[in-house]
């Protein structure tokens, strides 16, 4: 009887070993095929994570900073360490598009653009500027603190910083005027990240007078009687205006030469000059100059200031944004090459799109006239 117990426990210890090698050889195998899929699933996991976070990141910008001078900061902080390369789009012969239209506007109205940059930037934001919508200005200047005739930028005597950006942006308008002001009817000034869509400026340009003391942008309600223009969606300068900022508007009397907000400065300059704001909405009410993303101007989620700010209600959606409009802001490099695709070369087969008569009725200045417009020079 103890011999067969004997033979019971070695029996009954081989089955549990067979068992317990057969349990672990069964987890080995999945724990290797496991290993096999880790990496590329980790890899996918952690590219879909950092879209999530570039999407949020975008999101929260607004959040971020609390206020609009703020946002420029904030957005550097983010801005991709890696260098964005220029993408080459060689495919403009294959498209048969009918550009009569556009090039015919393009002769008849002449814009100057210059672009705000600064040295630290050249490399980063504006060259793709240069090699995205800049080209298609009549003209294309880069002020910055410092001269660079590679590149080239004009280097102004200011220092970098925003509470140097009025003293940039006056120099850079009275610089235009003294040495191109023959060479264009409208002159621009834009950020290094800042999106024009140039057809759709020259086409609303089309129905206003270049010799009316009169400007255009994204139009905040605050501050200034008459408001003011929003400095990232870019500022548009008739000719009248032009010759007025760069006469009486050098007396500090009339205009601040540096320090302050520079936009909302520039908007005192401006009502001092006798220089009116206008209505630059489409003929359906629909915004054509934006200080955001296209992303937030569709979706909403606007910091609380915004609200406080804008002149049209800060609204969002399709109903809101025109369908010829002109500019958006805190456009990173990348999205320049994004928004330069999706306007000029993604096509859906098979539809043609017809032009809009979108402009509204040619401004009547004078309504809305101040005392300061009887400075003359």
């Amino acid at each position: 009887m103890e011999g067969r117990a004997v033979l019971g426990c070695v029996q009954t210890s081989h089955l549990n070993f067979c068992f317990g090698l057969s349990v672990g050889l069964v987890i080995s195998f999945l724990i290797a095929s496991f290993s096999s899929l880790q990496t590329p699933l980790i890899l996918t996991r952690k590219y879909a994570a950092n879209q999530f976070d570039s999407y949020l990141s975008s999101r929260s910008l607004q959040e971020v900073a609390g206020t609009y001078e703020e946002m420029h900061e904030e957005m550097d902080k983010r801005l991709s360490k890696n260098e964005v390369k220029e993408v080459l789009f060689e495919d403009d012969h294959k498209h048969h598009d009918d550009d009569a239209v556009a090039r015919k506007l393009a002769e008849e109205i002449r814009i100057l653009c210059w672009v705000m940059t600064g040295p630290q930037n050249l490399d980063k934001k504006a060259i793709h500027v240069k090699k995205t919508w800049g080209k298609r200005c009549t003209k294309l200047i880069f002020f910055s603190s410092v001269t660079n005739n590679t590149f080239p930028t004009i280097g102004l005597n200011v220092s970098e910083g925003r509470e140097h950006l009025t003293g940039k942006t006056m120099q850079a308008f009275k610089y235009v005027h003294d040495n191109f002001f023959d060479e264009a009817d409208w002159f621009m000034k834009a950020d290094d990240d800042t999106y024009f869509i140039m057809e759709n400026l020259r086409y609303f340009l089309s129905s206003q007078d270049k010799m009316e003391p009169v400007y255009f942008g994204h139009h905040f309600k605050t501050i200034v009687r008459q408001g003011y223009y929003s400095g990232g969606a870019g500022y548009i300068l008739s000719k009248e205006t032009l010759r007025r900022l760069a006469t009486t508007g050098q007396d500090p009397k009339f205009c601040r030469q540096d320090g302050g907000a520079e936009d909302a400065e520039l908007g005192k300059c401006m009502q001092n000059l006798g220089v009116r704001t206008a209505n630059s909405t489409d003929a359906l009410g629909r915004s054509r100059f934006h200080c955001f993303d296209p992303e937030t101007h569709l979706m909403g989620g606007y910091p609380n200031w915004y609200y406080k700010y804008d002149a049209n209600g800060a609204k969002k959606g399709l109903e809101s944004i025109s369908d010829y409009s002109v500019s958006f802001h805190y456009i990173k490099p990348e999205s320049m090459y994004s928004l330069e695709f999706f306007v000029y070369h993604l096509r859906p087969y098979g539809i043609v799109a017809g032009n809009q008569d979108l402009n509204r009725r040619v401004t009547s200045y004078t309504k809305n006239a101040t005392q300061s417009d009887k400075v003359k020079n």
